[in-house]
């Protein structure tokens, strides 16, 4: 008897809903395939495990931070220990839920060839960083757990996120929501009561001098970079939230960014959000249409503006705010430092990146042993410019495609990362802030009645 294979064809392309309704329709007969491609027309959908299954990823990526895991055992932030554990868990999930959605669509090497046909961009990545894992292994050099997590992880879950699934988005809104509210409420009460829930630990070892918040997110400039993306995605997306809500969410969060102490997240979010928001006004204006409830409860928070600012000092906040801006622990020292290093290097150790012992010798002597605070620097430095080039065109398609699939708005979001990336090693050391920010991308800039691919072929 005749089958058929869902992996190529037009029709095909919206055929994981086939896989979600029923695991055995990628073997399907020809009259059922028919059936199969008008369930997918309808609209994507798969099946409750791979959709709690993404649910259970986001949670994990956004409440689980290196504080946790430590407490039970598994020492992710250190640089000693089972070299499993250096992967974050919802890396790990990320990937059985992407092998049981491959398995349930009936012919695994279809669902990987159609998710890669709507991501191309996503797909390259994660070949890319793949094939310098490799590399990396293959010369002994440092940056095989950052692979995973920081490139193949975002790219993984954003071709997962291809099919489309309402009720999963819908979903991972409300975990988003729930845990950066989480989130700023323990980094206060952390703020306030100078007690560390979760501190960053290395190694096991805290650095008592910081006491800046940890909160969920682990690192304090981890924190106030997601808070900060968060802020300018309440401000552009997020649509479906109301605009009390959406401006009370706001304020919390803005609070929480003092005590994570980020001064470039928080000069970001200042300029970026204090530039959008009279912009959008006056665009309404203009149109003539404007939201009563929101101006009147916008001008409610303008006078009550003297009275937080009051509070707020009687607590000391702004205190802990100037003294980020005073005391900087040597970091604006250290982005003058590190292009200093290229001087004791030859052009082909540039190249092909230098010996990973004189890059460590002539940190300690330039006293950079906290980190190189530049991605780029740091990847050319212990990558090579040749490797670091090849992921960079890689990350830039990669980002061109989650801007492609977000509403209009998503500029202000990717501006404020792009700037943010360069403030720190970000994307050259191990983190799943890449994964993070497609997340809040792809989830709070949803398009309103968004349709898979399979019900635009249809009605192509």
């Amino acid at each position: 008897m005749a089958t058929a294979w869902p992996a190529t064809g037009t029709g095909a392309r919206g055929a994981g809903a086939r896989g979600a309704a029923n695991p055995a329709a990628g073997w399907a007969g020809p009259g059922q395939a028919s059936s199969g491609q008008a369930t997918a027309r309808a609209g994507g959908s798969v099946d409750w495990l791979t959709s709690y299954g993404l649910v259970a990823v986001v949670a994990l990526l956004f409440a689980i931070s290196g504080g946790m895991l430590w407490l039970v055992g598994y020492n992710y932030d250190g640089l000693t220990g089972n070299p499993a554990t250096k992967i974050h868990p919802s890396t790990y999930l990320l990937v059985l839920v992407f092998a049981w959605r491959a398995c349930t669509f009936g012919n695994p090497v279809g669902y990987m060839v159609s998710i890669a046909d709507r991501r191309p961009a996503s797909t390259l990545m994660a070949v890319i960083s793949i094939v310098l894992l490799v590399v990396v292994i293959a010369r002994q050099r440092p940056g095989m757990a950052g692979m995973i997590d920081t490139f193949v992880a975002p790219a993984l879950l954003v071709m997962m996120l291809a099919e489309n699934d309402d009720k999963t988005f819908a979903r991972m809104q409300t975990v988003v929501h729930a845990v950066m509210t989480a989130n700023a409420l323990l980094a206060l009460f952390e703020f306030a009561t100078k007690t560390l829930i979760f501190p960053y630990r290395l190694d096991g070892e805290v650095f008592m001098s910081d006491l800046r918040s940890t909160a969920l997110q682990g690192h304090p400039l981890s924190n106030a970079t997601v808070t900060s993306i968060y802020v300018l995605a309440l401000l552009s997306g997020s649509k479906s939230l109301s605009m009390p809500v959406r401006l009370g969410l706001i304020g919390l969060q803005c609070a929480a960014l003092v005590a994570f102490g980020g001064r470039s997240a928080m000069v970001l979010t200042i300029v970026l959000g204090g530039c959008y928001m009279p912009l959008q006004g006056l665009r309404g204006l203009r149109t003539g249409r404007v939201n009563l409830l929101g101006a009147a409860l916008g001008l409610i928070l303008a006078a009550l503006v003297p009275v937080v600012i009051a509070v707020a000092a009687s607590y000391g906040f702004f205190d802990a705010l100037l003294e980020r801006f005073v005391s900087d622990s040597g970091s604006a020292n250290a982005r003058v430092e590190m292009f200093d290093l290229f001087n004791h290097l030859e052009l082909r150790d540039v190249i092909v990146g230098p010996d990973i012992d004189l890059i460590d010798s002539l940190r300690r002597i330039s006293g950079l042993e906290q980190g190189i605070e530049n991605p780029v620097v740091r990847m050319v430095l212990y990558q090579g410019a040749f490797f670091t080039l090849l992921l960079f065109v890689g990350f830039a398609l990669f980002m061109h495609e989650v801007a492609r699939h977000c509403r209009p708005g998503i500029w202000l979001l990717m501006l404020g990362w792009l700037i943010l990336l360069n403030t720190s090693e970000s994307l050259a050391s191990k983190t799943t802030l890449m994964t993070k920010f497609v997340v809040i991308a792809l989830v709070l800039y949803r398009p309103v009645g968004k349709v898979g691919r399979g019900t635009q072929a249809g009605r192509r």
